[in-house]
């Protein structure tokens, strides 16, 4: 099997014991399932704040919708419904007035 390589002083050398890998070079101890939820997806609104699923934020700028003539004015407020790792769209948002629809992370501010 292959394991991860220590998180502590990147050793290659890692063994399995229960739930916990263990590096023989430097005896750090971690479980592999919590490092998982630590390196979970962080997204940042145009300030540098961390965003989260469920936040309420306003538009930062004014952005054409695709597809059609409509355009989201500044201020306008939305709910983060979830977060996803998108090339172009990383916010999956219920907008005020638009409906549902993907928004780019840099162009909305935490209310």
């Amino acid at each position: 099997m292959s394991f991860p390589p220590c998180p502590s002083c990147k050793s290659e050398f890692v063994y399995q014991d229960q739930n916990h890998l263990i590096c023989p070079e430097c005896g750090h101890e971690w479980n592999p399932a919590e490092i998982l939820c630590e390196q979970a997806l962080t997204i940042k609104d145009a300030n540098g704040t961390l965003l989260d699923e469920g936040d309420k934020i306003t538009l930062a700028k004014d952005l054409k919708v695709k597809g059609s003539s409509q355009v989201l004015k500044i201020g306008t407020k939305a709910v983060i419904r979830r977060i996803v790792d998108g090339k172009d769209h990383q916010l999956d948002c219920k907008v005020d007035g638009a409906g549902i629809m993907m928004v780019t992370a840099k162009f909305v501010k935490k209310a």
